[in-house]
């Protein structure tokens, strides 16, 4: 589901218990931030994206479901799943993947939070916002 409201934008949308979901996914978030007008970097949310859902995949239960909240200033990623278990960071690296770690990286915030409903599961989540540029130093001639 797709909703747009005075300069917002959200996507709720269940994806399959697939690997090709993460390609979906992208997809979806590609065009919310482009209809949003969200002035990071896309290509952030979209790694941020990618991560969260295939954790979701790979050591969560049942399917994912993505939901995207966002602005031209603020984008919140939420990705879903019926499993307990809480994803724990690790050391990144090739044999460990870099998941939980780019996505800490990337955003100004992330989490855990427990599903809402009967059924148990859990959200991951976080929070992305453009980043200031810092101020070029300007050669003073008086």
């Amino acid at each position: 589901m797709v909703s747009e409201k005075a300069g917002q934008y959200q996507v709720d949308t269940p994806l399959p218990k697939e690997m090709d979901s993460i390609t979906a996914a992208r997809r979806i978030v590609r065009r919310a931030l482009a209809e949003c007008g969200y002035r990071g970097h896309h290509e952030d949310v979209l790694l941020v994206v990618s991560e969260l859902v295939t954790n979701a995949l790979v050591h969560g239960d049942g399917p994912p479901c993505l939901r995207l909240r966002g602005s031209a200033v603020r984008v919140r990623v939420e990705v879903s799943d019926d499993g307990e278990r809480l994803p724990e960071p690790r050391e990144p690296g090739p044999s460990n993947g870099w998941g939980l770690h780019v996505v800490r990286l990337l955003s100004i915030g992330w989490g855990i939070t427990p599903a809402d409903g009967d059924k148990g599961g859990k959200v991951v989540w976080c929070e992305l916002a453009p980043r200031l540029a810092p101020l070029q130093a300007r050669a003073f001639d008086g």
